[in-house]
């Protein structure tokens, strides 16, 4: 007795439409009669679109559909498409490399963004406003410290590391300040998953 098992199975072209819409195009291949041909091409248009609700919210809706059912087809069907069938050659094509990010972290519980914003603030008049956001900033620095490392710091390390952040533009002390209490920031952080660190 044979088994028909997965892995003696023909590839999905498009794994999303499942094996049962993939063997149904292959059908259409052999139907001679254009016209039946044709009509079994705008049925299983409309079942790929039912089967694929979220497509209805993309630009041309029909027109990716159609186009899905010539890439399924391995674009060997000969039917009336109301669209222009897609190249082949523009699938075979490997797509470009996207460049890992080369910039190393100083301090990497602080993140990327927290540099950039320090350094936008350092660039703000003197008044409220630059207070208040260097005070958020320093806040958030403080619960990304206490959320990655030890179960406590010192306002002075945090006020440091801003300062090497911003490039020594932004320099405080805790008297310019009063940042959030350590126990209340601990206990906000108990609160929520623990962030996992991936293992190397």
């Amino acid at each position: 007795m044979d088994y028909d098992y997965n892995t003696s199975r023909k590839n999905l072209i498009l794994p999303e439409y499942g094996r049962n819409i993939q063997k149904m195009i292959a059908h259409i291949g052999t139907i001679e009669d254009r016209a039946e041909r044709n009509k079994a091409a705008m049925t299983i248009i409309g079942i790929m679109g039912n089967l694929n609700p979220h497509l209805r919210d993309v630009g041309d809706f029909k027109h990716k559909l159609w186009d899905h059912l010539a890439i399924i087809s391995e674009f060997k069907l000969d039917i009336d498409s109301p669209y222009e069938a897609p190249e082949p050659s523009k699938f075979e094509s490997k797509p470009n490399k996207i460049p890992y990010n080369q910039n190393r972290l100083r301090y990497k519980h602080y993140g990327k963004s927290v540099g950039l914003m320090l350094e936008k603030a350092a660039e703000l008049e003197e008044g409220e406003e630059k207070v208040y956001l260097t005070t958020l900033l320093a806040n958030h620095l403080k619960k990304s410290y206490l959320t990655w490392n030890r179960e406590a710091v010192e306002n002075e390390q945090i006020f440091k590391d801003m300062a090497t952040l911003s490039k020594e533009a932004i320099k405080l002390s805790p008297d310019d300040i009063k940042l959030n209490e350590t126990r209340d920031i601990l206990h906000q952080n108990r609160k929520k998953p623990r962030p996992q660190r991936k293992s190397k």
